[in-house]
């Protein structure tokens, strides 16, 4: 603890800078920005030019990895810096979770639970070792790693809870959105009543992320799976412009600049009831959601029980095998890219209904879903065969039709 005190004591004399910016309503604003479009940015990386989903991950990867490097290296906060690391580890962190649930079949509640033990594991050592969580005072490299790993499984975190949320339990994203908006602001209205400013900071860090990922979904989705339908490119354009112009503000008015981390710690609420606030606020959040997914939960394996007189084992599959057909027609045309782009509409809705479906025969559902991922990694291979994914989508609208007249 005195060497702790010492160490900030020689900082302040040699005129340290806190690497990060001052949380203000730009932060948030630009927070929210940079996750929806890492949500959206991720999309198209994968899908739309073709990287599919190991290839983005590792050249996204590369790319961070150059990101923090400048970024650790940097003497203060740079705005261009700093939020250009938070873009890419919001993509990175999207694909982390993509990784684990699409290509390791990994379930989303494992991950989430995986995740919160994870970050919790994060803020305890970096506790430990520093007595302190400030969002302040970050300007030694162990604070600074401390910082950004937390940050990677917040968003890994939010993709996975949101994930679960949208498609999981069947929300949608509009849905969830409203619902991570209604916490976010329970959080605040608590921080202005006395929460601990450090653990309503990383409280509302990690809701922005499902809250920006669920605005990217709407946004970017296709009217028949509850979207607007802009598609990934043109969302991700649309806010990487809006960062692009917050962050050149941000730069010339030094707005969010922390010129003295040891003043704006001191500014802070006393932090002596951090640990009984830590129990009662996880306690709370803990037991609100788990009764949450549980009685969602509950009311989606109700609604799975099919009727006796139910022509088809999983229920009505018509959507799907809409889909299914339009995107083997744009095959048929030669026309490759729009039918990778119109397949995501079939992910989607797949594993929207995944919730509701796979407990009504979960051997049937095992048998489309593996033929639905055939015709994912068809489609978004590197370079994508057309015979290849007529026949991949021949068989899956085969699939679907069996499940019709079974025998």
């Amino acid at each position: 603890m005195d060497d702790n005190m010492n160490t900030e004591k020689m900082n302040r004399g040699a005129g340290f800078l806190s690497k990060v910016p001052e949380v203000t309503v730009y932060f948030w604003i630009i927070k929210v920005l940079c996750t929806t479009a890492g949500e959206t940015a991720s999309d198209f990386l994968n899908v739309s030019l073709g990287f599919g989903l190991t290839g983005t991950t590792l050249v996204m990867g590369a790319v961070l990895t150059v990101s923090l490097f400048f970024q650790i290296k940097a003497k203060q906060y740079v705005p261009a810096l700093y939020w250009l690391a938070v873009v890419l580890i919001s993509i990175f962190g999207t694909l982390f979770t993509d990784n684990l649930t699409d290509k390791l079949g990994v379930p989303l509640e494992v991950s989430t639970l995986v995740f919160s033990v994870a970050l919790m594991a994060t803020f305890a050592v970096w506790y430990w070792s520093e007595r302190t969580l400030s969002i302040h005072s970050i300007y030694t490299l162990r604070r600074e790693s401390f910082y950004w790993l937390a940050i990677l499984f917040t968003f890994a975190l939010g993709t996975a809870a949101g994930d679960l949320m949208a498609e999981g339990l069947g929300l949608g994203y509009f849905v969830t959105g409203l619902l991570i908006a209604g916490m976010s602001a329970v959080i605040t209205i608590a921080w202005r009543l006395g929460l601990n400013a450090i653990l309503a900071f990383w409280m509302a860090y990690i809701l922005t992320r499902p809250l920006g990922a669920s605005l990217g979904d709407f946004l970017s989705q296709s009217q028949s799976n509850g979207g607007l339908g802009l598609g990934p490119a043109a969302t991700s354009t649309l806010f990487v412009v809006a960062i692009l112009i917050t962050v050149i503000f941000l730069t010339y008015t030094k707005k969010d600049q922390i010129t003295d981390p040891f003043l704006a710690d001191k500014a802070m609420p006393s932090q002596r009831t951090a640990p009984w606030q830590v129990v009662l606020a996880l306690s709370a959040f803990l037991i609100t959601v788990s009764a949450g997914y549980y009685w969602r939960h509950a009311e989606l394996q109700h609604q799975s029980i099919a009727p006796s007189s139910a022509i088809s084992p999983l229920g009505d599959l018509s959507e799907l095998r809409k889909i299914s057909v339009a995107t083997l027609n744009l095959v048929q045309k030669g026309d490759l890219a729009a039918a990778t782009e119109h397949v995501r509409d079939l992910e989607t809705a797949w594993d929207q209904g995944q919730s509701r479906l796979k407990p009504m025969n979960p051997a049937k559902w095992s048998v489309v879903d593996a033929s639905i991922d055939h015709v994912l990694r068809q489609l978004r291979s590197q370079r994508p065969d057309a015979q290849q994914c007529k026949a991949a989508l021949n068989s899956l609208i085969t699939t679907l039709n069996s499940l019709d007249h079974p025998k």
